[in-house]
């Protein structure tokens, strides 16, 4: 009977590269690496946390930890627009959008303004942007609030096309509401100097006598 050759014990080294590569700042605390990547001028680093995947819920320390992580990311400068666009386009925590939605780069608050996650407080922030195509997506999103409706069809910045489509709440099929605030919408819409002769002429002949009589007087023909 031979006898049996040892096998060499595997180094430590092979052993920990069979093993998945661990989150290297998984056991920091969260403050510690909260303020380095708040502070990290490293895009490449800064975007490796924006997309990498989230952990399940079902690890609830692990999930706060990250949503948190992602909140530094978001609102640090250096973090590439591509990065920070996706992270607008795709999260829905509070506490990441809203530091996005008052990037300085109009693309990464227009991403905010159609993230559908948005919360009517927030989205309504970007209601009143300065940049006419924000505006306007953010009166688009279907969590803005019928104030924010409102209040976007007296705005005089506001285009011919998004008063057009403020003016069908509660006028069509498909955009149904609260029979009272839509009809105080599209009354307002025909007050607005930006509105086109085409959404007047519809207005003209709406079934609310409010709307009605909103369009006789912006065409000087109210009695």
């Amino acid at each position: 009977m031979t006898e049996e050759t040892p096998q060499p014990a595997q180094s430590e080294h092979a052993q920990s590269g069979n093993e998945s590569h661990a989150d290297p700042t998984e056991h920091e605390p969260l403050t510690v690496t909260y303020e380095r990547l708040r502070h990290s001028e490293d895009p490449k680093e800064l975007g490796e946390f924006a997309r990498r995947p989230l952990p399940d819920r079902s690890d609830a320390a692990a999930f706060s930890r990250a949503t948190a992580l992602l909140e530094a990311v978001a609102g640090n400068l250096h973090t590439d627009v591509s990065d920070r666009v996706f992270l607008a386009e795709t999260m829905p925590f509070p506490n990441v959008l809203v530091k996005l939605s008052v990037d300085p780069d109009p693309s990464v608050r227009e991403a905010v303004a159609k993230n559908t996650a948005d919360k009517n407080w927030l989205v309504g922030r970007l209601t009143k942007d300065d940049v006419d195509e924000i505006r306007e997506v953010a009166l688009r999103n279907p969590n803005t609030s019928w104030k924010m409706r409102m209040e976007g069809a007296e705005d005089p910045r506001n285009s011919a096309d998004i008063l057009d489509y403020l003016s069908r709440f509660g006028a069509d099929d498909d955009m149904p509401g609260p029979a009272v605030l839509t009809s105080m919408i599209r009354r307002a819409v025909a007050l607005n100097p930006n509105t086109s002769a085409d959404t007047l002429a519809r207005l003209a002949d709406d079934p609310s006598d409010e709307v009605r009589h909103a369009v006789e007087r912006r065409n000087g023909t109210a009695q």
